[in-house]
């Protein structure tokens, strides 16, 4: 694959844009990362996603992907790696992977995101309740469907394990700035183990960004709102 150009549009912050860099990453496929300015967005990232206009966006061989769940699928299935496909054979399996995936994506994402982007109050209160019950719907899932291994993809990294891996570096902000108090370790021991096995894959761990630097780029951000 070595004439093979791959070019990700993207932005250091963005959670989905890390989970390509960690796909990618995994796959041990070499990349060019372009960093995108969303309030100066590029020609190329325009012509390449004109209906979103969103990062990130995969070139492969000048041919653009777009949103990231598609984007791994994608890189899966091109580069196939029998040792650390994403995607499991059994179709059922497939099936729920992308059922957590979507778990992920709909409930997790969501309600971390609506903590970071409201002021103290009654949406801010019920994001952090939501947010507490999606982790212990994933604790439980974790623990009936892993089978002792590491990740949801078992002993190396799946669809699901992706998808929600970037969500680690807003942890420390959710606390410092969303006023979020994580579940007690030992309610939720499996979802910690699993963040922890997370956070110390060379996949992951070379990829997100300082959680450091992410509450700074929160503040302004959260400023700039308003709040």
């Amino acid at each position: 694959m070595s004439t093979e150009e791959v070019k990700l549009l993207g932005t250091w912050v963005s959670l989905y844009a890390l989970r390509v860099r960690i796909a990618l990453e995994e796959k041990g496929i070499k990349y060019e990362s372009v960093e995108e300015d969303l309030q100066n967005k590029s020609q190329l990232l325009l012509e390449c996603n004109p209906i979103y206009k969103k990062v990130p966006v995969l070139l492969h061989n000048g041919k653009p992907i777009c949103e990231s769940l598609i984007i791994l699928q994608y890189i899966d299935e091109v580069w196939d790696t029998a040792d650390k496909n994403f995607l499991p054979d059994s179709p059922f399996d497939r099936a729920v992977a992308r059922f957590w995936t979507d778990f992920v994506d709909k409930k997790f994402y969501d309600g971390a995101l609506r903590i970071m982007k409201n002021k103290p109050g009654v949406e801010q209160t019920q994001a952090q309740v939501d947010l507490t019950e999606s982790i212990r719907i994933l604790d439980k899932a974790l623990t009936e469907l892993s089978e002792n291994k590491p990740f949801f993809g078992g002993d190396h990294l799946g669809f699901a394990d992706i998808a929600f891996a970037p969500s680690m570096c807003l942890f420390q902000a959710l606390r410092t700035l969303g006023d979020y108090q994580f579940p007690d370790r030992q309610q939720c021991s499996r979802f910690y183990s699993w963040t922890a096995a997370l956070g110390e894959h060379p996949s992951v761990k070379g990829v997100l960004p300082d959680p450091e630097k992410v509450v700074e780029y929160a503040q302004m951000w959260r400023k700039r709102a308003g709040f």
